[in-house]
């Protein structure tokens, strides 16, 4: 993948394999308020009866990862820990989980409101987490000067993850992970963290453990979820104000540009909703989302990942008779040196470093 961007292609039975679904559960992972201000967050479940009743309990936690390349919406990073006796029985053999992208969005919402309903072997056993990183916090940090890019938030993302657990009283025995870049390395780093720990990560760990394929469950069914909320704005309103009142409204409350950017608002509005997609670049659906609904000045909403490649040539295009002006404040000290802040230089000039310390040692002193 190229960091820069992560404009990812995929062919159309991916995406279509990738689209959230409507009506997906939405699980208590799902913060609406911070998805549509587009604030980033962690979620954490409670610890499971079968392991909080005795902390001592050796414990599997697998990693992965939902939502890496769509221009649109949050990355999502989950891990789901139990007890590491039951990884194969209950996971596999008995709820049959499985790599999040083969499954079907009905079958991986039943599986992660199973995660979330009491009186279930899935809810008694097994703990789990989100780390929620919005559309607007991963382009804030990849496009800031010290370019914080997204294998960096990925891997700090998961390893906060893993520690809050851990700092829980949580006896984690063995970790599994989906790799982001090359495995042995980001591995060797993760041994340096806890040298204790028996850590695993491998290319489609989500194939291959089914811990990992659990915690891709609960990232995909948050992601895609999340992703419905943050498309709630630009739905069509009924009641008594019109839909463009209610648009505009909904995208003031979210946008943190709202002072400054009615104009996409009105933008939004312009013809019919259409559905965004599953927010890849290659996803046809989501390209003319793009195009519809973009203002030539201030381009989207904060579910849009304006470092994306895809984002930033559609504005560049947009943008070509579009001239902005951004001025800078100035104060008026642009040319001044620090002495002038301190005192007034002497008028016939003379030198600034001996002048700081005081009077020239050859000056005649006066005596009283």
């Amino acid at each position: 993948m190229n960091d820069s961007h992560e404009d990812v292609q995929m062919d159309t039975q991916e995406i279509e394999l990738d689209a959230p679904a409507t009506g997906v559960f939405k699980a208590p992972s799902i913060h609406r308020l911070d998805i549509l201000a587009g604030k980033s967050y962690s979620h954490f479940s409670p610890i499971p009866s079968q392991i909080a009743g005795d902390l001592g309990k050796e414990v599997v936690l697998g990693v992965d990862e939902a939502g890496r390349g769509p221009v649109l919406g949050p990355m999502v990073y989950a891990l789901l820990y139990l007890p590491l006796e039951l990884q194969q029985s209950l996971l596999a053999e008995t709820h049959h989980f499985d790599d999040s992208k083969v499954l079907t969005p009905e079958v991986r919402s039943s599986l992660m409101r199973k995660l979330c309903t009491r009186e279930t072997n899935l809810h008694a056993a097994c703990g789990w987490a989100t780390r929620l990183l919005s559309a607007r916090d991963i382009s804030a940090h990849m496009l800031a000067p010290s370019q914080y890019n997204l294998n960096a938030q990925a891997m700090d993302a998961t390893i906060a993850l893993i520690k809050e657990v851990m700092a829980m009283g949580v006896n984690v025995k063995e970790i599994y992970i989906d790799t982001i870049g090359k495995p042995e390395v980001y591995q060797a780093k993760l041994e340096r963290i806890w040298p204790t720990v028996r850590i695993t990560v491998a290319k489609k760990a989500d194939s291959l453990y089914p811990v990992v394929s659990a915690a891709s469950v609960c990232a995909k069914v948050t992601r895609d979820a999340a992703l419905e909320v943050c498309y709630e704005p630009y739905k069509t309103s009924s009641g008594n104000k019109t839909a463009k009142q209610s648009k505009l409204e909904s995208f003031s409350k979210r946008s943190t540009v709202a002072s400054r950017s009615s104009k996409v608002a009105e933008k939004l509005n312009e013809g019919e909703d259409a559905a965004w997609g599953s927010g890849y670049p290659s996803d046809g659906r989501t390209t003319s989302w793009l195009k519809q609904n973009m203002d030539p000045v201030f381009g989207w909403g904060n579910a849009c990942r304006f470092s994306w490649g895809t984002a930033k040539d559609l504005l560049e295009r947009k943008n070509s008779d579009v001239k902005v002006d951004w001025p800078v404040d100035d104060d008026g000290n642009g040319d001044m040196r620090m002495m002038d802040f301190f005192a007034a230089r002497n008028e016939a000039g003379g030198d600034e470093l001996v002048d700081w310390f005081g009077k020239r040692v050859t000056e005649e002193m006066e005596v009283f």
